[in-house]
């Protein structure tokens, strides 16, 4: 047996215990506020000219990316051929990998889970279009293109719409791939507080790159699919008539920083922690640095706990603890438990093995994180020195 299988056997031994038993620190998500977001999300969609494709990089778990297939979604999304891999091997189809793979161990994953389902990637160069072409051939598969056009972000993507065709010209055509659109992420615009500078912004991303999809079309090169968007641009990218799908994710959890920034939806995942220390008004959590995610936003206290004020203004968070400082009349006491929201849900999910799922304030199930690891099923992952 697996760690990762040991693991989640000695877990399922607390299934129908409160939600406050599991050792912490350990993630739960309340799957009754994750049905939710996922049919709220779909309802809102309906009103979109878009269809969803929603990102998995923030849950990492064929049973949550079922869940948001079966409300409507078309496909998924991934940040990687591995994750990408886990999908496809639980049987998933319709992925696409919204990132560059380069390097023939990668590439040859990419072809063999094409022979297995639809796999989509994005490329911005020749020479990883011929890479994937060639490892598609040897495994006697097909994976679609989007090439990736820069809108703004200056992270990935071509730089300039003329390169953009220029690589669809020498993607179109060759044996093992099929050139099937463009993408473009306006991630720039993605994080913008201000909600008008947002719309103006990502209004801008979305011209290049529709710019880009005409300019295809004209050179008689497919445009089947034209995507962007995340889940701070959606309602923007998604009602623009031109854009085929959005790849928003995050709404599946909500976290400190996307309920500021995109309100309206419930927070689903939150850290299970336990007072370690208390001196005065000084308490000590077990989860830090090492497990919760806190890039965009400090991890916010969960219920009816009053007041907390923070060191300095904000959590004081080391490797395997956060500090809070509390009023003195505080009831926490060493042994007590809290939850928090992370800061930023998808580099929270990183650091756990499996989520511990919550119906009625008890422990329903044990879903292990599978695309945390490539696939879990057929063996195949990132090997340990990758």
């Amino acid at each position: 047996m697996s760690a990762v299988a040991g693991r989640l056997d000695i877990a399922r031994r607390l299934i129908g215990e409160p939600r406050t038993a599991p050792p912490t620190p350990a993630l739960l998500i309340d799957l009754g506020r994750v049905r939710q977001n996922i049919a709220d999300m779909a309802r809102r969609m309906t009103e979109m000219p878009a269809a969803l494709r929603p990102h998995a990089k923030i849950h990492k778990s064929p049973i949550l990316a079922q869940l948001q297939l079966d409300a409507g979604a078309i496909g998924i999304t991934t940040a990687n051929v591995w994750e990408a891999s886990a999908l496809i091997d639980a049987g998933l189809d319709d992925i696409l990998v919204a990132n560059q793979v380069v390097g023939p161990i990668k590439a040859a994953e990419l072809a063999r889970i094409a022979g297995l389902g639809r796999v989509i990637v994005a490329v911005d160069d020749a020479s990883n279009v011929d890479q994937i072409a060639a490892a598609a051939r040897a495994a006697g598969s097909v994976v679609d293109l989007l090439v990736e056009v820069d809108v703004g972000f200056h992270r990935a993507g071509v730089r300039g719409i003329d390169d953009a065709v220029a690589l669809a010209a020498h993607a179109d055509g060759q044996a093992g791939v099929r050139l099937v659109g463009v993408l473009g992420y306006e991630g720039h615009c993605m994080l913008e507080p201000d909600r008008a500078v947002r719309i103006s912004k990502t209004k801008a991303a979305n011209a290049i790159l529709i710019e880009a999809a005409d300019r295809f079309a004209a050179a008689g090169h497919a445009t089947e699919i034209v995507a962007g968007g995340g889940f701070g641009t959606w309602d923007i990218t998604g009602a623009n008539p031109r854009i085929t799908e959005i790849h928003a994710g995050s709404y599946i959890f909500t976290d400190a920083f996307h309920t500021a920034l995109m309100p309206g939806f419930a927070v689903a995942l939150t850290v299970l922690t336990t007072v370690i220390s208390r001196s005065g008004g000084t308490v000590v959590l077990d989860c830090g640095r090492k497990s919760i995610g806190f890039d965009r936003a400090n991890p916010t206290v969960m219920g009816g706990h009053g007041a907390v004020r923070y060191e300095h203004g904000e959590y004081f968070i080391h490797e395997e603890h956060i500090v809070l400082d509390v009023p003195e009349d505080s009831p926490l006491a060493v042994g007590d438990t809290l939850e928090l929201s992370p800061g930023y849900a998808p580099t929270t999910v990183n650091h756990y093995d499996l989520y511990w799922v919550i119906e009625d304030d008890r422990i329903a199930d044990v879903w292990p994180i599978h695309a945390r690891y490539g696939s879990v099923t057929a063996g195949v992952g990132p090997p340990a020195s990758f």
